[in-house]
């Protein structure tokens, strides 16, 4: 066994503390920020000695922020339930097309497979408004701008290449010869997929699904572009809070403590299954 001196250990700790703060310290100020008016945070020198208030909050579920010039009609929780609706769906329409595709390019080799596959990889490479012009043109010419389901479609960009290209590496993870001696039991290649590779990848989809969620939570641009006020996510109804009169500092920071939640507490319950999964296949041979 490997002996730590008591100054190791001592210095190890101090570093891992270093670092959670770093890391740590603008979400916690972000958090402060949310229970504070823009007098106070603006106030110099800032301070963490305050009175908190829940003025921010209560006019983002209650849709009326209050100004220093005027009274504003705001849609946070509106654009909140967007996010949510567009996220979860577009995560499941990416599930139901890409694992059976990410199975198929990992056990099945054909001509010109390597080139489909990286002709969807390479629209994560593309720039978003390479295709917003065109796209913008052509929804509105089939009647899908400013709907659910066209935004699901263009989400397909974010979800689809993502869980693809991940799910396929932990598809060719695993042994082809247990799929083979199921197969030879007189099992149909859809119940070989559906009992024995399925199962086997099952944490490596679960992290390609958290991943491909965190994706399309923080998309901003097709969302902006593509849809009206009452489709948008919370990303771009952000931009709400930035009114004549200024920046209303506290309400952004409640907006953002909001949006953050969903992923946070999705990624707590799945972390088991982001860590099991990402860690899948890293030890070979």
């Amino acid at each position: 066994m490997e002996y730590t001196s008591p100054l190791e250990k001592t210095l190890r700790a101090i570093a891992l503390t270093l670092v959670v703060i770093f890391f740590m310290f603008p979400i916690l100020w972000i958090f402060l920020m949310s229970f504070q008016t823009n007098e106070t945070i603006l106030r110099v020198p800032p301070s963490v000695v305050f009175e908190p208030t829940l003025t921010n909050y209560q006019a983002l579920i209650t849709g009326k922020l209050e100004t220093s010039a005027a009274s504003l009609e705001i849609n946070f929780m509106r654009n909140l339930f967007n996010s949510v609706f567009l996220s979860v769906a577009s995560v499941a329409v990416a599930m139901l097309l890409g694992v059976p595709a990410a199975y198929a390019f990992a056990r099945h080799k054909f001509r010109g497979s390597e080139d489909i596959a990286f002709t969807l990889l390479s629209f994560r490479f593309a720039p978003p408004l390479l295709v917003l012009l065109p796209l913008a043109l052509y929804f509105q010419q089939i009647g899908l701008a400013d709907t659910y389901i066209g935004l699901i479609w263009v989400y397909q960009l974010i979800c689809l290449p993502l869980i693809l290209w991940i799910v396929r590496g932990y598809f060719e993870d695993i042994s082809p010869d247990i799929e083979y001696a199921y197969r030879i039991a007189g099992h149909s290649w859809f119940a070989t997929f559906r009992k024995i590779a399925l199962p086997l990848a099952g944490p490596g989809i679960a992290a390609a699904g958290l991943l491909a969620f965190i994706f399309a939570w923080n998309n901003f641009i097709f969302a902006l572009v593509l849809a009206s006020a009452d489709k948008q996510p919370v990303t771009v109804g952000a931009l709400a809070f930035i009114t004549a009169s200024g920046i209303q500092y506290g309400q952004i920071a409640a907006g953002i403590v909001l949006s953050i939640a969903p992923t946070l507490a999705l990624a707590l319950y799945a972390q088991k299954y982001l860590v099991e999964g990402l860690s899948l296949g890293a030890v070979k041979g």
